[in-house]
Order: structure tokens, then sequence, then C-alpha cells
């Protein structure tokens, strides 16, 4: 599986995460077959770790969070507009684009992913410079996240 990035999408998830840089940024990718479309999410992480600093220790320079509310919101609005959830996005400012156990943990949180079709990308990105943009999809044979080749057309 190769998954395919229009280079307007590139740039838009490009800039969201330079926008929010040094915390992390968060979104989906929307299609409606033809044409994708950017969602920007807000990282609700540090509103978490101020309610609860034991239970979310972390803040968002090195997490993220999305309000599921928000992300309802987002998917409804896109289905009226005959689009549907092709990837969620977040990035790792300062550090490479992997899949993390927390990222995991966020993408399957009972073991199996909560939105099994959509692609996971991760952007790496350093003093504001992407540097690089990986994907990671469902495996149902592996039960993991595994990385899957990226294009850019």
């Amino acid at each position: 599986m190769t998954f395919f990035l229009s280079e307007a999408i590139w740039n838009e998830i490009s800039r969201h995460a330079q926008d929010t840089f040094p915390e992390e940024c968060c979104g989906a990718i929307f299609s409606n077959g033809t044409t994708d479309s950017v969602q920007r999410l807000k990282n609700m992480q540090d509103q978490l770790h101020t309610l609860d600093p034991q239970t979310y220790p972390r803040t968002a320079l090195i997490a993220y969070a999305i309000n599921p509310k928000e992300l309802e919101a987002a998917i409804d609005a896109a289905h009226v507009h005959g689009a549907k959830l092709k990837a969620f996005y977040h990035s790792h400012p300062n550090h490479d684009a992997y899949f993390s156990a927390e990222d995991k943990a966020f993408a399957s949180p009972f073991g199996e992913p909560t939105f099994p079709g959509a692609v996971q990308l991760v952007v790496s990105i350093y003093d504001r410079t992407v540097k690089r943009i990986c994907a990671f999809a469902w495996s149902e044979e592996r039960k993991d996240f595994v990385a899957v080749p990226l294009q850019r057309v």
C-alpha cells in the first residue's frame, strides 16, 4: 500500500506544523474521492496537563490530544459534503517522524484502531523546518501500525 499526498496537502500540513512549533500540531485529512482537504484540530494536551498533571504528565511540546467532540464535528461536516476520513496527522517537534508507543495508544486505545482505514502521518519538524513526513497504516496481519510508502503527487 502506498499513501498518496498531494503537494497542496503536504504544504498545508507542513504550515500547520510550522505555525504551532514548538508544540505538536494535529489534524485530519478528508477526501471526497477526487479532492482532499485538511482540517486543523486543536491540540488540547496542555489543557489536560493543567487539569490533571498526574494522569497527563506530558505537555503539548511532546504530546497531542484531539478533543473527541471537535473530531466528531469535523467528521460529521465532512460527511455532509460527501467526504470521509482519510488520515490523521501530528508533528514531532525537534524529533524524527516515527510512530511512538504513545501514538499507537492514542490511535488504538483498546488494541484495535478506532479508525482502522485512516492512515497516521507523522511530521518531523526541526526549528520550524519540516524534515520528513512518514505514513503508518494498520496491519490486520500484524495487529500493529506499520510504515507504508508515502508519495507526493
